[in-house]
């Protein structure tokens, strides 16, 4: 386990459960989980962020695969990671999920070297699937929400230089496209008054977003 300087208990936790808990300082996302492949002991690595569980389907299913050699021309497997609301111990009816690499070869594949993007490729020929999913608390508020996206945005400005002469129009338009997008296609509406919650102050986050892109005298405040 990679560590950045923690004070929730996290590493307690861990090492009470036998893990190797190794420190580094923050640098950014693909930095971190680069510096723990690296301090890897086999070369299959399964990735979890500290706010992702596996189920017990999930840990059967790897149990089966990786009780046998894996074929030769598969380079990693995807997993649904599906979104769990703060206090819930399982997804809300028909929650929205994310599709990526978690379990790979990294001899073959490896995460990106960028503060902001984290997600391994592998092409579709070379990948494998995991059919049960992987649980993903993102937040722990709605408070919390806000931080974390304000400062991956921050983030994302050291890597994103160009600008877009379409950003103001967008800007105008992105509230209701963000909010629709997130309320009935990634399907918040089975989330009750927090799901509205939730998808409303996900649109304002991205309308922010193109802000400080787009005017980098908000960068710095």
């Amino acid at each position: 386990m990679v560590d950045s300087g923690s004070t929730d208990g996290t590493l307690e936790i861990c090492r009470d459960f036998g893990a190797t808990c190794l420190h580094r300082d923050w640098e950014g996302y693909g930095q971190q989980k680069r510096f723990a492949e690296t301090m890897a002991s086999h070369d299959w690595i399964l990735n979890l962020d500290a706010d992702e569980w596996l189920t017990e389907a999930t840990r059967a299913e790897l149990s089966r695969l990786l009780s046998a050699p894996i074929r030769e021309d598969l380079h990693g497997f995807e997993f649904r990671i599906t979104q769990v609301y703060p206090g819930d111990a399982r997804p809300r009816p028909f929650a929205d999920y994310h599709t990526y690499v978690r379990l790979y070869d990294r001899t073959r594949c490896r995460f990106p070297d960028s503060a902001v993007f984290d997600e391994v490729k592998i092409p579709a020929a070379h990948k494998g699937r995991i059919r049960a999913p992987i649980f993903h608390q993102s937040i722990r508020s709605i408070a919390h929400l806000v931080e974390k996206n304000i400062l991956y945005y921050r983030l994302q400005t050291g890597e994103i230089k160009k600008k877009s002469p379409l950003t103001p129009v967008r800007i105008a338009f992105e509230p209701l496209l963000v909010f629709f997008k997130y309320y009935f296609m990634k399907r918040h509406v089975t989330g009750g008054v927090y799901g509205f919650i939730v998808a409303i102050t996900i649109a304002m986050l991205r309308t922010y977003r193109l802000a400080i892109l787009h005017f980098p005298k908000e960068r710095t405040r």
